[in-house]
């Protein structure tokens, strides 16, 4: 039985800001950030969002109301979550209209997060054949203003429906993964920005990539030939291509060269994005299917998830004959380009107007033109609607 990504959807806000002009401002050489970590433009979050309300904007773009009578587990991976308790995952199953007899719960292990629930997913249809999964991914990538981190912060959410036949991706059984307790990247409880070394982020994700692509071609003897494109976690678009270089060193030219193009594809959204934590990896994928004019049925796609602290792992999957269908027509590249510029000004201003500890407040959502929004927050209770 063929097990898998059947849909996948995704939602950012409609502002962002310019990585040229925010490093201007910054007094820093514009191509400081556009090549040398690969990033044109950020999303940018306004209060009104936050990961709740991205996952269920994100999900209703792909949900008919015979997925929603067959989905009977929601898996929410974030790390960036609202409530120390509660998971994200009921309030997105209120808002989708959900049945109740239902399981759902968050998962945490910084960006990897999505790719454990898509393994934990693909279990549970493989026990339940007529059951889906939603798995969501959600974050905003919050580093601090005027920090060393700043040009790689982002947000947005990313929606994957798992089934039996799916439309898009069936996934192998065998993975290869990795675990070490390595403080490259964490946020301590209380704190509202990550911390992170970042030299040493990058060549843990380098070590990680390639230890569990060894191990990964042991266990299945696949090769890089194999493989239509890989895929990466890009908490910057430059480190997923220093990534695809340390795959294909030695390599065929000609193999090289395709590898090479369809990551471009794949990195192309994630340019005009930032960082997603865990919906990173799936936005690639998002990203190759609507850019790439080479894939075709039966190709085998590799994806590399790595989540600091650290954890990563290796696994792949067979294109399936409609996997254009599963994106239910969504023009993504469209979406983005109609999205509105803000001044840096304006981006800081947005961002300190996130709310993380206020008691009872209320924000204005008639600009936002997005379906759920956060109206406020009533005696520390996070008030969600739908307009």
């Amino acid at each position: 039985m063929k097990i898998g990504i059947d849909k996948l959807g995704f939602f950012t806000p409609d502002l962002y800001v310019d990585m040229a002009e925010l490093a201007r401002t910054r007094h820093e050489d514009p191509n400081k950030y556009l090549i040398g970590i690969g990033q044109a433009k950020m999303a940018v979050i306004p209060p009104t969002q936050d990961v709740v309300t991205m996952a269920a904007n994100a999900a209703q773009r792909i949900l008919t109301v015979d997925d929603k009578e067959q989905l009977d587990l929601v898996i929410f991976a974030t790390e960036s979550g609202i409530d120390n308790s509660k998971a994200a995952a009921v309030y997105v199953a209120r808002l989708l209209g959900l049945k109740s007899n239902i399981r759902a719960f968050e998962v945490k292990q910084a960006c990897y997060g999505a790719t454990a629930g898509l393994q934990l997913a693909r279990d549970h249809v493989a026990l339940f054949p007529r059951s889906k999964v939603l798995v969501i991914g959600a974050d905003i990538a919050r580093y601090g203003l005027k920090t060393p981190g700043e040009p790689t912060q982002g947000g947005g959410a990313v929606a994957l429906l798992v089934s039996a036949d799916p439309q898009i991706l069936a996934l192998d059984k065998q993975s290869a993964y990795q675990t070490q307790d390595i403080m490259d990247f964490w946020r301590p409880l209380g704190q509202t920005e990550a911390m992170v070394d970042g030299k040493y982020s990058s060549n843990i994700y380098l070590e990680f990539l390639d230890h569990v692509w060894q191990d990964y071609q042991q266990k299945t003897g696949l090769k890089l030939e194999d493989l239509a494109a890989v895929l990466f976690h890009l908490p910057y678009t430059k480190l997923g291509l220093k990534g695809i270089r340390q795959l294909t060193t030695g390599a065929e030219p000609a193999l090289t060269l395709r590898l090479t193009k369809e990551f471009e594809h794949a990195r192309t959204f994630n340019r005009l994005v930032g960082n997603l934590y865990t919906g990173s990896l799936y936005l690639s994928l998002l990203s190759l299917l609507q850019q790439s004019e080479q894939l075709i049925a039966g190709d085998r796609l590799g994806l590399f998830s790595y989540g600091s602290g650290a954890e990563a792992e290796f696994y792949s999957g067979i294109l399936q004959p409609d996997f254009k269908a599963g994106l239910m027509g969504v023009d993504y590249s469209q979406l983005l380009a109609n999205r509105q510029q803000v001044s840096v000004d304006k981006y800081e201003h947005l961002f300190k107007q996130q709310l993380f500890h206020a008691a009872t407040e209320e924000l204005d959502y008639s600009n936002d033109p997005a379906r759920f929004v956060l109206a406020g927050v009533k005696e520390y209770q996070r008030q969600y609607l739908e307009h």
